[in-house]
């Protein structure tokens, strides 16, 4: 079984970490072109008590981008959902944190989920600001 803290000391050691609490840390991976991209990892617990960890990556702030065309936008994304928390737009994943493969279940949806909202960032704001 993976364990919270084995998924932060994968994160530690391979990208930078900006900011850190007991259940969560945000962290900046490289991208094409000089761009960079932020992302959190949130460790969550469903009803049943079930550990996950919640991936998610800024697209924008809110009251600066097209809502709807960033609905349509990740809709027809495999990964991630659009949502916004405290005004600023994101694309969010979830995966369970029981039995976790981080080389294949953690790190190929937060590549995916990063790459995503990075390109829904440049083509909704023309910016690179998360």
């Amino acid at each position: 079984m993976t364990t919270w803290t084995e998924v932060i000391t994968y994160v530690r050691t391979r990208y930078e970490v900006l900011e850190e609490s007991d259940g969560w840390l945000r962290f900046r991976l490289e991208g094409p072109d000089s761009r960079t991209q932020q992302v959190t990892a949130h460790h969550v617990e469903d009803l049943h008590g079930g550990a996950w960890v919640e991936l998610s990556s800024p697209v924008g702030w809110a009251d600066k981008i097209d809502l709807r065309r960033l609905l349509e936008l990740a809709g027809t994304s495999p990964v991630g959902g659009a949502a916004v928390v405290d005004g600023v737009a994101l694309l969010k994943h979830t995966v369970p944190l029981e039995d976790l493969s981080i080389q294949h279940e953690f790190e190929r949806p937060l590549k995916a989920v990063v790459a995503r909202a990075d390109a829904l960032e440049h083509e909704l704001t023309s910016s690179d600001e998360f």
